[in-house]
């Protein structure tokens, strides 16, 4: 900017110098992409030489600037080294930059958009480009000429265009349509051509092109029209470009044809015969003329009147109505009064000849006057009707009617003729005097409208009647009535809200208002359904879930609109259907069943409670076990629990089952649950000594060992658990020269020296040591020989062994261990023993590892310091009898799961 600046600042003379202006024009479609080439300017210019040569020494870089981005520089992208302009994002669309109202150019700072008027082909963008250094400075007018493309199609303004043709328009008429199509779109790709999608065959278009260029549509009648046989033609015009494609647009045209008095009044007959009593009253009705115009509004305006023609007599005797046609006896007829009267009436239009008809009224001469009945009504009459509430009581009067003889020379008698509950009496003490009444109420349901006849005929036979219409009020006697007193439904749960049940219908016999019936929810009816209350449509406006509630019981009321109101009520039974929503559920997450091992085979472990809220299939739950199906069955319909063959706990102690419960939905939904069984011991294993490990192995105790000095130890674990597997020494049979000198400790197994060794003391002593669990019920034992040999050396080992070889004479001590530890049988509270056994067998399965761990250690220790390379032979020694020393040897067992 600094740089323009300067330049435009600089000493007129300099600038003069350097500058050249110079105007470059291009032309381009509208609504091209981004990056289409318009033009270099660089090349266009020819700046590559100065002066057509090149010049002598480097000169700097050419620099294309546009002297604003504002109005038509957004549309171009100019690049500042080549030169070169593409068009850019911005689409250019000629509709939008050469409006109507760019008939002048209209300069944004560098840039401008210039159309001489909405027709015109040329539509310019115009910008000002900067080419710098100071050595090449020019302003560069860039003109753009924007070419037009079919890119719009023809649209009327209104889509209902409307056109008045007067019925008696001649051929070749010509109506200008007044709203013709427009289309941005100028040239050929502007409108062309006007067509009808239909013409009937009366009608169709020209096109006249004025000096501005426009186009506008002309309809031609081309045949006759006649309002009275087609008042009204529809059809669609359809505009077309020249485009090519072409595009066209469409609206719909009414041609209404406008009634003009081409018609005149005309009576259907010419001539008109009537007969008329001479004792007729005034006011009797003669005869009515019609005559018909088949134009509208003021053209089919009809008048009548008479003829002059008609003497003044004959005008007097009967009125005409001129609007009517109507003619009544306006005098009496006498002695005097002609017999026959020709009538010539006169039908008039607006602009028409009149129409003629002839009235020939005859009228007969009486001789005598008939009898009259003048009638006195009490209930309500309006031109000879008589209006009564239904539900009158009986004996309800309706009219007093007094039959005379105008000459008074005859006898005159009445009767009543004609049907319903009416009764026509004479009414004392009064001659001539008779009372119409009501024989019983009226039901307006059963009859609305009843004709009767009041007859009075005197002696010489001739007759009068005197009609009377009983019209019968409806009152509000009726209360609605449901077709359905009970009505019964059924909806799937999980309805979509607002969701249609039913339309209620109830019908009332009364009419009117008192008829009109009206639907409402009774108040036991819960707030989320909805009873329109003219349509009698019910609906619920929420999700019904049957497992929340099944069934809905609540009432509905129909009231009319009578004053009082009467109302009507029915009971609505909506059953909730089930649907499979709900997966079975299990009573607990988790469960933990607590089984003693060796439980015998397909004995019931326990019970699986699972429940399902759906109902009848969905409800169903069948369960199966998903892991360990080769130990455990479970019962499908009981949920019970069992196991094929019998639990050792020694073997394994704990089993965890996962157990699915499947519905019997479609499609059918699961869960699952967790099952732990967890063993508890029961004394089934003997303690097992691990050391010593024969009875046939000994150890050397030197004379010199002091008194409390341990000897040595027995060693024996139980795979039970718990007091199972709590177990006590005790030595229950002694042999030697002083067998008391040793004992050994009831818990530990420890054997000790109790006394110094004389020497009487030296020789071999034997300890049939018992090794017993406290189990329950029955405690169980193991025994082991104990031999230690009391002696300065080992001199002669075979002596030893043949000694060990005999069977020792020892008697059994009964002697129960004397430990601090309460036998496992005492009697506990039943509500603390579970957790305690469960605690003690967690705490003896980590001792009995401990101890297993310590045992074979200590053996192998002893091993190595004895030099044994022959296996001990581990024997029972029965606590009765003699002792065999000469059992089968064994090897201990290997203990595992413990």
């Amino acid at each position: 900017h600094l740089l323009l600046f300067l330049l435009f600042v600089g000493p007129f003379n300099c600038f003069a110098s350097y500058s050249r202006a110079t105007e470059l024009f291009y032309s381009l479609n509208e609504g091209l992409p981004a990056g289409v080439l318009i033009g270099s300017l660089a090349r266009d210019l020819r700046l590559s030489t100065a002066d057509g040569q090149r010049p002598a020494a480097p000169q700097p870089p050419l620099s294309f600037t546009l002297a604003s981005r504002d109005l038509g520089g957004q549309y171009v992208q100019l690049d500042n080294r080549s030169g070169e302009l593409h068009t850019s994002a911005v689409e250019i669309d000629r509709e939008a930059l050469c409006m109507e109202s760019s008939g002048a150019t209209v300069f944004g700072g560098g840039a401008a958009v210039s159309s001489s008027s909405p027709s015109s082909k040329s539509c310019l963008l115009l910008l000002d480009v900067l080419v710098l250094p100071q050595e090449y400075f020019r302003l560069v007018k860039v003109k753009i000429a924007i070419r037009d493309v079919n890119d719009n199609a023809p649209h009327f303004p209104v889509p209902h265009i409307r056109l008045s043709v007067p019925e008696n328009a001649p051929v070749n008429t010509r109506l200008a349509i007044e709203h013709p199509a427009l289309d941005p779109d100028v040239g050929t790709n502007g409108v062309q051509t006007y067509r009808l999608q239909d013409n009937y065959g009366v009608f169709t278009l020209d096109v006249e092109e004025n000096e501005s260029g426009e186009r506008t549509p002309y309809l031609i009648v081309m045949g006759s029209l006649d309002r009275e046989t087609r008042e009204e033609y529809v059809t669609v015009i359809v505009a077309e470009d020249g485009g090519t494609p072409p595009l066209v647009g469409s609206a719909t045209l009414t041609i209404g044809i406008s009634d003009i008095n081409d018609n005149c009044p005309q009576f259907s007959d010419s001539q008109l015969n009537v007969t008329l009593y001479g004792n007729s009253s005034l006011g009797t009705h003669v005869a009515t003329v019609h005559a018909v115009d088949m134009d509208l509004g003021s053209n089919a305006q009809i008048t009548y009147s008479y003829s002059q023609k008609v003497p003044q007599p004959s005008r007097d005797l009967f009125h005409l109505d001129e609007s009517t046609g109507t003619i009544t006896l306006s005098s009496k007829v006498d002695g005097d009064t002609p017999r026959l009267h020709r009538l010539i009436i006169l039908g008039n239009g607006p602009g028409c000849i009149p129409a003629v008809i002839t009235v020939l009224v005859t009228i007969i001469k009486v001789m005598m006057r008939p009898p009259e009945v003048v009638p006195r009504f009490i209930a309500n009459e309006a031109e000879g009707v008589v209006y009564l509430k239904e539900l009158e009581p009986i004996n309800t009067p309706i009219a007093f009617f007094t039959i005379k003889d105008p000459d008074e020379k005859y006898k005159v008698n009445c009767y009543l003729d004609g049907d319903g509950p009416f009764r026509l009496s004479p009414y004392k003490p009064y001659n001539n005097e008779y009372l119409l009444e009501t024989t019983k109420p009226l039901d307006y349901e059963t009859q609305q409208l009843y004709e009767i006849s009041v007859v009075a005929w005197n002696s010489e036979g001739f007759h009068v009647n005197r009609i009377i219409k009983v019209q019968v009020l409806d009152d509000n006697d009726n209360s609605p009535v449901f077709s359905q007193q009970l009505i019964e439904l059924s909806i799937e749960e999980n309805n979509v809200p607002n969701a249609f049940l039913t339309k209620l219908h109830a019908t009332d016999a009364d009419s009117g208002e008192r008829g009109q019936v009206s639907y409402f929810l009774g108040p036991d009816a819960p707030s989320y359904f909805s009873l329109d209350k003219a349509t009698g449509v019910l609906t619920v406006s929420t999700q019904l879930d049957r497992e929340e509630k099944e069934k809905y019981r609540y009432t509905v009321k129909a009231v009319d609109s009578g004053f009082p109101p009467r109302e009507s009520i029915a009971t609505v039974t909506i059953t909730v259907l089930d649907k499979n929503d709900n997966s079975p559920r299990f009573i607990n997450k988790d469960f933990s069943f607590f089984v003693p091992e060796n439980f015998p085979g397909f004995g019931e472990i326990g019970v699986i409670s699972v429940t399902d809220a759906d109902a009848g299939q969905n409800g169903w739950v069948a369960l199966s076990v998903l892991n360990g199906s080769d130990i455990f069955v479970i019962d499908t319909g009981k949920g019970v629990l069992r196991a094929k063959v019998s639990l050792d706990r020694e073997q394994q102690s704990s089993y965890v089952l996962w157990i699915e419960a499947v519905d019997g939905g479609d499609p059918a939904l699961s869960s699952t649950a967790k099952i732990t069984i967890l063993l508890l011991d029961i004394n089934d294993n003997p303690p097992l000594v691990l050391f010593p490990q024969s009875n046939m192995s000994y150890l050397l105790v030197l004379p010199s060992t002091l008194p409390g000095s341990p000897i040595t130890e027995v060693y024996a674990v139980d795979k039970d658990t718990g007091m199972n597997a709590v177990i006590a020494y005790s030595i229950i049979g002694r042999r030697g020269p002083r067998p008391e000198s040793f004992r050994i400790d009831p818990k530990t197994g420890n054997i000790t020296l109790e006394e110094s060794l004389m020497q009487n003391d030296y020789g071999l002593y034997r300890l049939l040591v018992k090794v017993s669990d406290h189990g329950y019920p029955e405690p169980l034992h193991s025994t082991i020989m104990v031999n230690l040999f009391v002696n300065d050396t080992v001199s002669n080992e075979s002596y030893i062994e043949s000694l060990l070889r005999k069977e020792p004479d020892i008697s059994i001590e009964e002697k129960q261990p004397q430990i601090s530890i309460e036998p496992a049988h005492k009697k506990m509270e039943s509500a603390s023993c579970m957790p305690t056994l469960v605690a003690l067998s967690i705490i003896s399965l980590g001792s009995i590892a401990l101890v297993t761990g310590m045992g074979i250690y200590i053996c192998l220790r002893k091993g190595k310091k004895h030099h044994r390379a022959d296996e001990n032979v581990e024997v029972q020694i029965p606590l009765n009898g003699r002792i065999n020393l000469h059992m089968l040897e064994k090897k201990p067992m290997e203990i595992s799961n413990i």
